[in-house]
């Protein structure tokens, strides 16, 4: 059978055309979605659902400890609306899952930081936030109580250097670390959890002998200057009251 197709053909024809095409080669159509079926329904795993609630609802503790916390406090305002991440800062440590080491970690202050850190529940990420949190700063040469970068005491997820990072930097690591939660599994957070890591220079420090003796404070000069001042001082000094002269009890008649 021959078909010819012209012109003058009407749609009808074109339409039976193809049904005859149709019926002929039997091709195997695909399957259909309606489009009301299509935008209401949302194939994923359990692992993206997980992630996907945890990277937008990341709260962080509010904890700092140097000038660092400055810049992480103006998050907070309106100029920079953290809120928009899903950033909700929370004074419990047991309602966070997320600290921000903000500033200078001294050897007194390491108890607490490790306390806190114990009390947040799990999954938690750690942000070492500045020079000083990561590596000591300006005080890894000098300094007798600064601890030489936190990851001693606490793993840390990232490190955002800075001195002090501006709030934008801090953007930019609440961003990566949302891509890290981002590409977690369940079952693999288990082998994937951060270590102890740091790397560290040892201070140059020289124990000597004390300056300061005590001799200044037995010289002469000093013992009058003390002399001095001790004769002046407020706590010496003494209100002398008016003396007044008793009058005398008469004495009363016996009978």
């Amino acid at each position: 059978m021959e078909l010819s197709v012209t012109n003058n053909q009407t749609p009808s024809s074109i339409d039976a055309l193809r049904d005859l095409r149709a019926a002929s080669c039997g091709p195997v159509g695909a399957p259909e979605i309606t489009t009301g079926l299509s935008e209401n329904v949302i194939l994923t795993s359990l692992d993206d659902l997980h992630n996907w609630a945890r990277l937008s609802s990341l709260w962080p503790l509010l904890y700092g400890t140097a000038c660092c916390f400055i810049e992480f406090a103006a998050l907070i305002g309106s100029r920079f609306d953290f809120d928009r991440f899903g950033l909700v800062p929370r004074s419990s440590p047991r309602q966070a899952d997320l600290i921000i080491v903000a500033g200078t970690v001294t050897m007194k202050m390491a108890p607490a930081l490790v306390r806190l850190y114990e009390q947040m529940p799990e999954p938690k990420y750690v942000i070492a936030m500045g020079a000083c949190t990561i590596t000591g700063g300006m005080f890894s040469a000098d300094s007798t109580t600064a601890v030489r970068g936190v990851d001693k005491l606490i793993p840390v997820d990232l490190y955002l250097p800075g001195c002090p990072p501006r709030p934008e930097a801090i953007f930019d690591a609440v961003i990566k670390l949302r891509k890290k939660v981002g590409n977690e599994a369940l079952q693999e957070r288990g082998r994937l959890l951060p270590t102890h890591r740091y790397s560290t220079v040892f201070h140059r420090m020289t124990a000597v002998e004390p300056i300061i003796d005590g001799r200044y404070l037995r010289a002469e000069s000093q013992k009058l200057a003390l002399a001095a001042a001790e004769a002046v001082s407020p706590l010496n000094l003494t209100i002398s009251a008016p003396k007044t002269t008793p009058e005398p009890i008469a004495a009363a008649a016996q009978p």
